[in-house]
């Protein structure tokens, strides 16, 4: 039997606040809440695990291509 429910991103992926709008990557769930912190770093932010959705191809290509952009401008 296969489950319908559906499963969002896990620990280490990019994922999509829905509630916020908000794209992170996932750091872990403390307390009922997901936690996320922004694709280029910086403080981690609460979100519901149920509204943490996977990201469109669009959306994962370009928040991956900003983090390159982002490292190229300075040198990395």
């Amino acid at each position: 039997m296969t489950s319908k429910q559906q499963t969002g991103p896990g620990i280490g992926e990019l994922g999509k606040d829905a509630a916020s709008g908000r794209i992170g990557v996932v750091m872990g769930k403390v307390g009922g809440r997901a936690q996320m912190r922004p694709v280029r770093g910086g403080v981690e932010w609460d979100a519901l695990p149920g509204n943490v959705v996977a990201l469109k191809a669009r959306e994962e290509l370009s928040a991956r291509l900003a983090v390159r952009n982002g490292n190229s401008r300075v040198g990395l």
